[in-house]
């Protein structure tokens, strides 16, 4: 699989299909694989707090979601990559050929109101899929009890593949941690649970092409996201600037 490394963080230059493909192909095996579809917020975060680095390095599996990251790598590395591998996007890839393949999904994440409504719509939409288990958030850091007993509540599922919805960075270390741990691959796909379950709406298609999904998503909550975008947006163009500058 070819790899590109983009301020630290190996992004694999691949597609929907071929993402999808791989996730399939190991969750039939029930392979311990970690996926994280990593934006601007994630990658910044990880260049500036060396403890998420270290985790994030761990994952076997790191897609270009974002377009600001599709349009860097396609500018250092020419690899002609024609559109981001977005984590909701993905979400659907793996959930339709999991239909096929008549898989388990386990839900990891999230309120107890948003995976209800999560369930009901992959039941409709994917009904080969049986949603073998669920687990809420705790909102929090698990204790080791607790995380022990999650690790057996999923792998006794049967879980051929694992959604993990925590928000970036909470589920990129969650996947990290539970390598060897969890017998099926762990998606790390961020804010998914929440489109998907129709809490929060998506940013329209032309938005999205154009790189402008932060803007939709920051108007829609200011409160919570203004930081989050303004810094790490800031940071990833300065981080641009100065690769072009120094050519390094």
């Amino acid at each position: 699989m070819d790899k590109k490394n983009l301020f630290g963080v190996d992004y694999a230059i691949i597609d929907y299909d071929k993402a999808s493909n791989f996730i399939i192909k190991m969750g039939k095996r029930h392979n311990s694989v970690a996926v994280s579809a990593l934006a601007v917020h994630g990658l910044v975060t990880s260049v500036l707090d060396q403890e998420l680095y270290e985790k994030i390095k761990k994952i076997h599996l790191i897609v270009p979601d974002g377009q600001p990251i599709k349009w860097a790598l396609n500018y250092f590395y020419k690899v002609g990559l024609k559109d981001r591998v977005y984590g909701p996007e993905l979400m659907l890839h793996v959930l339709k050929k999991a239909s096929i393949e008549k898989l388990n999904v386990f839900l990891y994440g999230s309120t107890e109101d948003t995976l209800n409504k999560l369930k009901g719509f992959i039941f409709k939409e994917f009904s080969g899929v049986n949603i073998c288990g669920m687990h809420i958030d705790r909102f929090r850091d698990s204790t080791l009890k607790e995380d022990l007993e999650d690790i057996k509540k999923i792998n006794n599922s049967n879980a051929n593949i694992v959604l993990v919805g925590r928000g970036c960075p909470r589920q990129e270390i969650w996947v990290s941690d539970h390598i060897d741990k969890i017998n099926a691959p762990m998606l790390a796909i961020g804010a998914a649970f929440d489109f998907h379950a129709g809490k929060v709406k998506q940013a329209p298609r032309f938005m999205q092409d154009y790189g402008l999904e932060w803007l939709f998503r920051l108007i829609q909550e200011p409160g919570r996201l203004w930081k989050r975008y303004f810094v790490t947006n800031t940071y990833f163009i300065l981080l641009v600037i100065k690769k072009i500058i120094t050519k390094n």
